[in-house]
């Protein structure tokens, strides 16, 4: 059994899963899932440092996710950090902190292995037909560009960018909590082509766009969540969103809305909800950017990557994985946990 532990800047997330070699498409069957917000990066941009009430709830989702993997008898764990962690000088403190208090090991990874191991695990949607590929990431604490060679046997990454602009970060640097004034929303936006410029031009990206050979991939919380909203769900459902693919044209069409209600309106929507309602415009702002500069018409949406793509790593014996199950440590209270269903994940930034 494997288990893989995504802690981001805004959720922490974990699946468990059993290889599954008979199924080419199909490559393992998850037996547990969990996520829960935990907003690890809150304040992060003013002091530099994770606050104590962001490092006690996450280490109380992870204390959760070691009681599943002990329960499940998952026998090879990874559990990576991301942006917040990155960013973070008081980082080595809490990953003392949360060995000691959970007896799961953080592992520190760049935003280029990030990217690398969100492709494994959102490869399977690319289309080897296109021989190009842009797969992006916008997270909690930063964005993530992949540059993807799809003619071999295998999508290879040809180039990655990872920049600070995620929606947790810019919630909290131009919002007041609750609403995105226009001129953030356009700031946000310019800034995303700014930062992706010269990674563009470097790469040739437009060129080929513009000679039809690029496709583009779009995975993590607000283009799940724009994907729902365009499908008119009550409630997100990752079985309808995951592989599904929709026009610019249809994203902006719900950007559009969502920019034209308020706060409270925009948490009545069943795939937002009151607990997400202020990180979704800076999303889209950042996912507005990305589809100006490169004028892919259609994109494809996947509610999977990061933690898919640890555990296809490490039962193809690529990735470092925790060869015991973490041991029980001191008692953190649990202050309501929200499961994942294996059948109906939610997909949050």
């Amino acid at each position: 059994m494997f288990a893989a532990i995504d802690l981001g800047t805004n959720n922490c997330r974990l699946l468990i899963a059993r290889p599954n070699a008979k199924a080419k498409t199909q490559p393992f069957n998850v037996v547990d899932a969990f996520s829960r917000i935990v907003r690890l990066g809150e304040g992060l941009g003013q002091t530099g440092m994770l606050s104590d009430d962001a490092m006690d709830r996450t280490v109380a989702a992870l204390n959760i996710c070691a009681g599943k993997i002990r329960k499940q008898r998952a026998t090879r764990v990874d559990a990576v950090a991301t942006e917040a962690c990155r960013q973070a000088t008081n980082y080595p403190a809490f990953v003392e902190r949360v060995e000691r208090d959970t007896g799961l090991k953080l592992r520190l990874i760049s935003g280029q292995e990030e990217a690398a191991i969100g492709l494994a695990g959102c490869a399977s949607l690319l289309n080897d037909a296109t021989p190009r590929a842009l797969v992006f990431d916008i997270g909690g604490g930063s964005t993530e560009v992949s540059w993807i060679d799809t003619t071999a046997d295998r999508p290879r990454v040809l180039a990655s960018r990872s920049v600070p602009l995620g929606v947790v970060t810019l919630s909290e640097k131009y919002g007041d909590g609750l609403e995105l004034a226009e001129e953030h929303f356009d700031a946000i936006v310019r800034n995303t082509r700014r930062a992706f410029k010269q990674f563009s031009k470097r790469h040739g990206i437009v060129d080929a766009i513009e000679r039809g050979d690029v496709q583009m991939v779009g995975t993590s919380g607000t283009i799940t969540t724009v994907a729902g909203l365009h499908l008119n769900l009550p409630s997100y459902d990752r079985s309808k969103v995951d592989g599904m693919q929709m026009t610019v044209k249809e994203a902006q069409a719900v950007i559009g809305d969502l920019r034209s209600r308020d706060s409270d309106s925009r948490a009545m929507l069943g795939c937002i909800g009151r607990g997400r309602s202020d990180l979704v415009l800076p999303g889209c702002a950042v996912l507005e950017g990305l589809t100006t500069l490169w004028s892919v018409p259609t994109l494809s949406v996947a509610d999977r990557g990061l933690r898919e793509g640890m555990l296809l790593r490490m039962m193809q014996g690529k990735m470092p994985g925790k060869r015991r199950r973490p041991r029980r440590r001191s008692r953190t209270k649990d202050n309501g946990a929200s499961a994942e269903q294996p059948t109906a994940q939610a997909s949050k930034d």
